[in-house]
């Protein structure tokens, strides 16, 4: 995986922004610090999220969090060199040569494919096979992406409920003008922290992820596509003409 400098980029500037004009105004960077609109807001997103999404879609989406500052794997370039040289092999020595190389192969899906070839499938079996573990995989990944998506609509909702809060504190509390400054404070900081968390954060992850979902799924539509031009039998210049109209 490699470090991906968008996303830790465009969350500086985000930040850097807000921050910078707030200063630029005549405000001060304390009066956004305040632990309870946080609270308020991260805890109540959170609940929702817990409340919407499965538990093993929940860990997924946690784990798909590595995907938003390290870019996943998917070099479609490398993997034609490599359908190109599992052809070749094929030709020379037979389908049973490609077996040595399950073993090696670092990508699960990958892994079985090749394993289904070296077992001599019939094309359109190892097709339906292969589509459907895809179709499954994908499925899975784009509820893990929602569940982000979902955070970036209820963060802002969540954010109102502080602002209310905090405006409750403030009526109940009109006796003691000292007590009405943080209570104002929670409300308006709440709203931002729902605002800024949704817009800044939870819906560009939800759609990066999404970004890399569709890569992930171009890549494994490839894998299909490469076994299948082998398992028919084809010159391997054509399944690199091929494979390579997806680059």
């Amino acid at each position: 995986m490699k470090l991906d400098f968008m996303t830790i980029g465009g969350i500086v500037t985000g930040l850097v922004a807000i921050l910078g004009g707030n200063i630029l105004e005549g405000g001060h960077t304390e009066s956004l610090l305040i632990s309870t609109a946080f609270f308020i807001v991260f805890g109540g997103t959170l609940g929702a999220m817990l409340v919407q999404t499965p538990l093993p879609i929940f860990m997924l989406s946690m784990k798909r969090v590595k995907w938003l500052f390290q870019t996943p794997d998917f070099d479609k370039k490398n993997l034609v060199e490599k359908v190109v040289n599992w052809s070749k092999l094929s030709r020379k020595d037979g389908l049973l040569a490609l077996q040595g190389l399950v073993d090696a192969e670092p990508d699960p899906f990958c892994a079985k494919s090749l394993q289904m070839l070296a077992d001599g499938g019939e094309p359109e079996v190892i097709r339906s096979i292969l589509e459907i573990e895809s179709g499954t995989r994908e499925s899975r990944e784009l509820a893990a992406a929602k569940v982000w998506e979902g955070a970036g609509g209820y963060s802002p909702t969540v954010g109102i409920i502080g602002a209310v809060m905090g405006l409750i504190h403030v009526m109940n509390n009109l006796a003691d003008p000292s007590s009405l400054g943080g209570g104002i404070a929670v409300a308006f900081v709440a709203t931002i922290y729902g605002v800024g968390l949704a817009n800044m954060l939870f819906l560009p992850f939800a759609n990066k992820l999404k970004s890399h979902i569709g890569n992930q799924t171009q890549y494994y539509e490839m894998v299909i596509e490469g076994i299948l031009a082998i398992a028919e039998g084809e010159n391997p210049r054509n399944i690199e003409s091929k494979l390579q109209g997806y680059l």
